[in-house]
Order: structure tokens, then sequence, then C-alpha cells
């Protein structure tokens, strides 16, 4: 699904990740773990296409994307939820939804362009407040609609910037019940960059542990304890 080749990213003369290797197949999690400032969402802004690459090759679903811009990688099926949420405060949680079809242009064959019944299904709050603002929605809500937003978008790759920040357990219990059902029933990969570990090793299959932009260790979150790796974190 996507393969990462020696991937290297800088913020002018200054480099930000280096030699970044990793793959990921359909369905598939992984996490990425480290401090702050280390460069994960520097590397999900350049999956993406928010972010150049500089050197190395991006490859997803056997085709070279590095040098595609946002939206036609949104086209192929990479789907971002920023740190933050990213929604329109003032636009309703359906209208937020909407937005997520314009990913669906010139896709062959392009798909219906509605919403999809399976979002409300993993995300049943967000049927319940379908007329209310996005800006009067609790930080559990939002998040649940910056996820489902990307669903619409009908994404093969998921990626997801601290999504358990600033939200309360029980919240953050049913957002991973979510996020394991989109892997399983939907076949989404998922690229998670989380400082909750517990919650990552709940949704993942492998971790990578990102030391000032290059990856220092990596393993099978279900062979090892998060404990076995949490002083890495903090180097």
């Amino acid at each position: 699904m996507l393969t990462l080749e020696e991937v290297g990213a800088s913020y002018g003369v200054s480099p930000v990740l280096t030699g970044i290797r990793i793959e990921i197949g359909a369905g598939e999690a992984i996490a990425l773990l480290g401090r702050n400032g280390v460069g994960k969402t520097t590397l999900l802004r350049t999956i993406a296409g928010l972010h150049p690459v500089s050197s190395g090759n991006i490859v997803f679903g056997g085709e070279q994307v590095a040098g595609l811009p946002a939206h036609v990688r949104a086209r192929r099926g990479i789907a971002l939820v920023p740190q933050g949420r990213g929604i329109f405060p003032h636009l309703t949680v359906d209208q937020n939804l909407v937005l997520g079809l314009s990913s669906l242009t010139g896709r062959s064959p392009e798909p219906k362009r509605e919403i999809p019944s399976y979002v409300y299904d993993m995300f049943p709050v967000l049927d319940r407040l379908r007329a209310r603002k996005g800006g009067v929605l609790s930080g559990g809500e939002q998040q649940q609609l910056a996820i489902g937003r990307a669903l619409v978008s009908a994404p093969k790759l998921l990626l997801l910037d601290e999504p358990t920040e600033g939200i309360q357990p029980s919240i953050v219990q049913e957002i991973g019940n979510a996020l394991n059902r989109i892997r399983k029933e939907l076949n989404i990969a998922i690229v998670l960059v989380e400082q909750y570990l517990r919650f990552a090793w709940s949704i993942t299959d492998r971790y990578y542990v990102v030391q000032r932009g290059r990856i220092v260790a990596s393993g099978s979150t279900r062979d090892e304890a998060p404990e076995a790796i949490a002083h890495l974190l903090s180097i």
C-alpha cells in the first residue's frame, strides 16, 4: 500500500527527516512515536503532499507519488486528519462531511457523491448532530467529525495526528473502537502519530520510534509491551 524509501524532508536548509524507511500494507496500522518536535507531523504532511520531499521516494499503490500535489494524492486515496482537527466551525456537521466528497472528483469510475452510511455507523454521534455547527461540538465530537470527513473521501490510507489529544477517556475508547472497525471492515491502512501508548497499542500492528528525524527503533506491538520502549521516547 505505502512504501517510504529513504525519505528526507527539510525546512529551508535545515533537515527535519532523514532516511525514513517504512512499509505498510492494506488494512495494516502502524504507530509513529517520539517526543514533540522530532518530525512526526512533518512525516505525515510529507506523505500527504503538504510538505515537499527533499530526497527519497514515496510509493503508494505501486505508483510514485512524491512529486504529486496534495489534492492529487487525496484523489489517489490518502487522507490526513491533522492535529487540531481542522474542521470548519461555522459549518454544520453534514456540511463539514460534504466537503470530504471533493476528493472523489476525477476518480475513475467516480463514486456516488453522497455521505456513506458507514460514516454514521462508525460515529453515531454525527448522525444525531447533523445540523449542529462544528464550532459548538465538544473536542471528542470534533475529532470524530474530522475522522468522519476523511472517511467520506473513501481513502485507502488514513493519516492521524494525535487523535486523542485533549479528549476524555470514554470518547478515546469510542474512537479506538471505530478505528479498529475502519481497519477490519473497510480495509483502510492507518498511520497513527500518538503519545498515548496504550491507545496506540490497541490499534496498531507495528511501531516506529522517531528521534531527530530518523527512525531509531521499530517492532511489533503484539510482541512488545509499550513499557519496553517507553524509555526511547524520553531521549
